[in-house]
Formats: C-alpha cells, sequence, structure tokens
C-alpha cells in the first residue's frame, strides 16, 4: 500500500510516499481503506521528531496521522462490531504504533476507535472530527464544570478550541472565548456567549467579565502561566501539551491525552451523532492529493488556518 511517512525527522520536505505491506486485522480489530486523513498539529511533533521517545526506539519508517475517514475494508477474526465491509466510518488512529497513522491507504484500528461515519458530510470534512472532538471532550470531563458555571476557551478560532466552544455549550455552560479581531464573528457563530480580543493579556479581559474568575480553562492556545489568573481559586486548567504549573490557588491542572481515549466507543459514538445533528460545525481548510503531504504542513507552519488541511487518499 502506499503511505506518507519519513524515514528520518525533520522539516516537512522529509515525508514522502513510501510503500508499505497491506496490513491485515487481527481479532478485535478493523481495517479501513482511507479516503481522507486530516493533517493535526501534533502531526507534525512526530514530524520533527519531538515525540521520537514515543517509538521506543523502533526504527522507522514512520507514518503520522491521527485523524481518517474511509470505508470498511476487512474485519478480524472474532471481532465483535456491527460494522460491515463497505460501511462509511472515522477512526481515530494512534501514530506511534508499529502500523503508524493515518497517512495511509489502509490503516487498521481497534473496533472500538470507528464509528459510522456523520451522514450528509464528505469524507474529507468527516476526517477533521474525532482526534479535536475527542480531546476538547476530555478537557471538559477533567474540568467537570456543573451546567451554569462558566469556561473560557483559548484559540478559539482554531479546530480544536471551535470544537471546546461547542461542546461546552452543548453541556449549558457560559462560554468566554478568545480571537483575533478577523475571528470574532467565527467563534461568536460557533456559540461563545463574549469574545474578548486574544494576546497576553487575555487573562485580565476574562476576569473583567466574571465576578471571581472562570469555572476552568481549556487553553487550545497553550498560554499556559498566563492564562491562569482568569481562573477562580480551585478551578482548573485544561492543558493539551503536558504543562504542569505551576499555578497556585488550589487550580487545578489536567493534561489531556487523546491517545488514552482512542478506543472509548461511547464518547467517539456521541460525537459522531453531535456533528450529524449540526451541534459540531466540520471546517476543512482545504484538500490537498496525499502526495503533497509536505505543502500542508508547510501550510499549516504558516498559521491562520481556520479548520483542517485534509490529505486525499483517492486522488493520484
Amino acid at each position: 500500500m502506499r503511505a506518507i511517512g519519513l524515514t528520518e525527522f525533520g522539516g516537512p520536505d522529509v515525508l514522502r510516499a513510501i510503500e508499505l505491506p497491506d496490513p491485515e486485522p487481527g481479532s478485535g480489530e478493523v481495517r479501513i481503506r482511507v479516503h481522507a486523513a486530516a493533517v493535526n498539529p501534533t502531526d507534525t511533533l512526530l514530524r520533527s521528531g519531538a515525540t521520537s521517545a514515543r517509538f521506543d526506539g523502533r526504527p522507522g519508517p514512520y507514518v503520522p496521522g491521527m485523524d481518517a475517514a474511509g470505508v470498511v475494508d476487512a474485519i478480524g477474526p472474532d471481532t465483535d462490531t456491527a460494522l460491515r465491509p463497505g460501511d462509511p466510518v472515522i477512526a481515530i488512529v494512534r501514530p506511534y504504533g508499529p502500523r503508524g497513522g493515518a497517512y495511509a491507504e489502509l490503516v487498521v484500528v481497534p473496533a472500538d476507535s470507528v464509528a459510522p461515519m456523520p451522514s450528509g458530510v464528505d469524507f474529507p470534512a468527516a476526517s477533521t472530527l474525532l482526534m479535536n472532538a475527542l480531546t476538547a471532550r476530555l478537557g471538559l470531563d477533567l474540568l467537570a464544570v456543573p451546567a451554569g458555571g462558566t469556561v473560557a476557551v483559548t484559540g478559539a478560532a482554531g479546530a480544536f478550541g471551535g470544537y471546546a466552544v461547542q461542546l461546552a455549550r452543548s453541556d449549558g455552560l457560559r462560554v468566554l472565548a478568545d480571537a483575533s479581531p478577523a475571528d470574532t464573528r467565527l467563534v461568536s457563530g460557533l456559540g461563545a456567549d463574549e469574545v474578548v480580543p486574544r494576546g497576553d493579556d487575555v487573562a485580565d479581559r476574562f476576569r473583567a467579565l466574571t465576578a471571581d474568575g472562570v469555572d476552568g480553562v481549556l487553553d487550545g492556545a497553550m498560554l499556559h502561566g498566563l492564562v491562569v489568573p482568569a481562573v477562580r481559586d480551585r478551578g482548573g486548567i485544561a492543558v493539551v501539551r503536558g504543562w504542569d504549573g505551576p499555578v497556585g490557588r488550589g487550580v487545578r491542572v489536567h493534561p489531556v491525552w487523546v491517545n488514552e481515549a482512542a478506543t472509548d466507543h461511547a464518547r467517539l459514538l456521541r460525537l459522531r451523532d453531535q456533528a450529524e445533528a449540526g451541534e459540531l460545525t466540520l471546517r476543512v481548510a482545504g484538500v490537498l492529493p496525499a502526495d503533497q503531504a509536505s505543502r500542508a504542513h508547510r501550510r499549516m507552519a504558516e498559521g491562520g488556518l481556520r479548520g483542517r488541511l485534509v490529505l486525499d487518499f483517492t486522488a493520484g
């Protein structure tokens, strides 16, 4: 099969088309013929070598990618699933295992990492859902702010941030968010109750809208210590890159590790249903042939994307 991978870590140009053996599904697994794979910032960490320790010394080639949409190609023996070959599906893929990630014509994943594709959307849009929405869902669950409480979202115009805003609203929370002037209308449209200008002083702006501070922060912009002052005493901050403080005032830091929930089938199905119901907005910034993965990584590094770039594995 064709995959997009690398044999040495580095910049976007290390990504290239490679041929790998077709993976075979084992017990409890499903093989998917990938139509579309979303490009996420986590993919650049793998490509650059920033997370190379997670390969535990295993030699390359390495294949990035955590989000795939396609059709069921084969089902492993003794696999308890309602899926059947030909079903359109979405999946979250863990790229640090020996089979690699989602940038491939075929991927094998646990059946619990697969959900039916939301109806009414195409493969590129569907591929942008699971990894970012699941990360946002986990962050909210860790914060455990009861309905009627207030959360703040940084990086609200991004993929994670947008889902965080919409999921928080669905949970019955008041949502404060940051945005550039050009993105204020977008973030308001996603459901934020109040939108403040982004920047290093965003904590002050959030504080001005709350009496004692917000109950929790979903820190998609990775502001870390800069946003902690927005949190009330004994509140919480959900972080996506493992930052652990210091914070003080009894504020709890909740690292969010999406890989740990990749087989949480109930959560994946709920996100799929919310996307189908229109509660979650799937945003595609552009679709490129899979062989142009290096171009996609360069474009993402430039910033300013509103939605995810997607690699098309049906082209070429």
